[in-house]
């Protein structure tokens, strides 16, 4: 097979009229030409770093979503589900990536659970993630989140981190804000990468000390802004990624939404597309094409190089999307795995006791995962601590999924409800159910309800409660892109008629729970100092 246009060849950092021979799904030939049709021929888009669960989608569910925009491959992390099924939930994963138009690779989660600080489904030991590291279809050691225990030499983390050196297998950081002394630590340790830099100071930091550094896009942590005046002088090093991307958001784009906006900002295209689409298939050892001879045949024919509008994309040599429809779909039937334990809750210890004022209040921030901490007094009535709504704090509250428990709650600022309640078991990282809202009733409806559907997202709004079933554990629906975003839309929409000023705000809720990302988060044991490392004794 034989296909011409104009070839954008990143690597030699030229454009050329050519020709493509394809044969057994391999680049066997490029021909330079006279002329050729005013197509451009590229190697296509990578996501160095997205947990697929995010997007609410089976991997295969995803992949049709993505290859509309370009995308052939992602570094997929899926320690989402692992806190929530163990190793059957990585290796769900990898057999559903099985049937995905793009090529999905995994790493082996670090980080199950995150911290000692909180109830997850399940433990990976040193032992099992060593074991998952030998899988050829494992690419890399996942985000090593709990940094503070590799800079205190926890022997567990410490033997991943050298079983992945000694397969040759790369290992992801997670260390939002570290630099200095312990950044170089964390680094010399075995960490290749970080996706969590918020500052430009902390990303040059680490360049310069080793790490290659994603700039991060996803639907609540937005890095591109205090990163982007990077990509000048270290775009050999660095690379795109979206993390966490919600399905509203994923319908409209992905990477290629990135690359269009760095070009406009002016940066060079080939530095772009360097960052987009050949560094994560280098750094991870993807099984990826990038239009080399010998390559699989893995490229998209874009009409142009400002917009990157889609026109085709080829997977090993086989078209799998032509002019905005996928060609072939085998409309594969996910199956169903779950952990859900408990179906109903003592809802009386939603009520908060009144104690010492003032009080803790985590403080969200739109378009971050990082929170901050205020110190202020909370109205009372009848003894008990009740929401503010005309300061905007709200009663925030952790029910754990796995065992009967007591309730974790606490007080939050940055939502804006005027009424009703919103809940999710998409909490970072272990999946228990986690609600806030503006009263003990409207909570209770929300929480219930995710309790008797064994997972996925409610609102309370106006005396009725909606839902988004997610039965693939918690995590995941069993539907497709459209009607995953159509419903999520939904509950985003009643959300903000409640008075929710946050862009995405279950996306920002599911990582109120999410305690390696300072500074005040909350689990189901309790209110945790990440700056501290511990709870905040009275509160928890």
């Amino acid at each position: 097979m034989k296909i011409s246009g104009q070839i954008v060849d990143v690597r030699n950092r030229k454009i050329f009229p050519g020709s493509l021979v394809i044969e057994d799904g391999r680049i066997a030939e490029i021909l330079p030409n006279q002329e050729a049709p005013k197509v451009y021929i590229m190697p296509g888009f990578v996501d160095a770093h997205i947990h697929i669960e995010s997007s609410m989608l089976t991997p295969t569910a995803f992949s049709e979503a993505a290859i509309r925009f370009g995308t052939v491959g992602t570094i997929s992390d899926p320690h989402e589900i692992a806190n929530v099924c163990g190793l059957e939930g990585v290796h769900y994963m990898i057999e559903d990536a099985k049937n995905a138009l793009v090529k999905i690779h995994f790493g082996a989660p670090s980080c199950v659970p995150a911290t000692q600080f909180e109830t997850a489904g399940a433990i990976l030991s040193a032992g099992d993630v060593s074991l998952l590291l030998e899988n050829p279809d494992i690419y890399y050691l996942s985000e090593v989140m709990n940094y503070p225990g590799v800079l205190m030499g926890d022997p567990s983390l410490l033997e991943m981190i050298a079983a992945a050196a000694r397969l040759g297998k790369p290992v992801d950081g997670h260390a939002p804000g570290l630099t200095g002394p312990d950044a170089e630590r964390y680094i010399q340790a075995g960490i290749d990468t970080d996706h969590e830099c918020f500052s430009y100071e902390e990303a040059r930091f680490k360049l310069d000390h080793g790490m290659k550094i994603l700039i991060r896009e996803g639907s609540a942590a937005k890095n591109f802004d205090a990163l982007h005046s990077l990509i000048g002088e270290y775009a050999d090093r660095m690379m795109f990624c979206s993390d966490d991307k919600h399905p509203d958001d994923l319908i409209l784009g992905h990477i290629d939404q990135l690359v269009v906006r760095a070009l406009s900002w002016g940066y060079d295209l080939m530095d772009v597309l360097t960052m987009a689409c050949i560094n994560p298939v280098d750094h991870y050892g993807m099984k990826v094409g990038t239009l080399r001879v010998g390559d699989p045949a893995d490229f998209i024919m874009v009409k142009d190089l400002d917009r990157f509008e889609v026109m085709e994309v080829y997977i090993d040599g086989k078209q799998a999307f032509q002019s905005g429809k996928i060609v072939s779909s085998n409309n594969y039937q996910p199956r169903i795995i779950n952990q859900f334990n408990v179906s109903t809750a003592n809802f009386s210890e939603l009520a908060l006791p009144a104690k010492d004022q003032p009080m803790p209040i985590i403080k969200a921030i739109d378009g971050a995962l990082i929170t901050e901490s205020i110190m202020d007094t909370l109205p009372i009535e009848n003894g008990l601590f009740v929401s503010d709504l005309k300061k905007d704090y709200l009663k925030i509250c952790v029910v754990n999924r796995y065992r009967t428990a007591p309730i974790s709650k606490a007080f939050i600022h940055g939502f804006g409800l005027k009424s009703g309640a919103i809940a999710s078991t998409v909490a970072h990282d272990s999946h228990n159910i986690i609600a806030v809202g503006t009263d003990d009733a409207a909570l209770e409806s929300v929480i219930f309800t995710l309790l008797q559907n064994k997972g996925g997202l409610a609102v309370h709004h106006n005396g009725q409660t909606h839902n988004l079933a997610l039965p693939i554990a918690g995590l995941m629906s069993d539907q497709s892109a459209e009607v995953v975003a159509s419903a999520y839309q939904r509950l985003d929409r009643l959300t903000k008629e409640m008075g929710c000023s946050l862009r995405a705000p279950f996306m920002t809720l599911s990582f109120m729970a999410l305690l390696v990302i300072p500074k005040l988060k909350i689990s189901d044991q309790g209110l945790f100092d990440a700056d501290k490392w511990d709870f905040l004794e009275a509160y928890a």
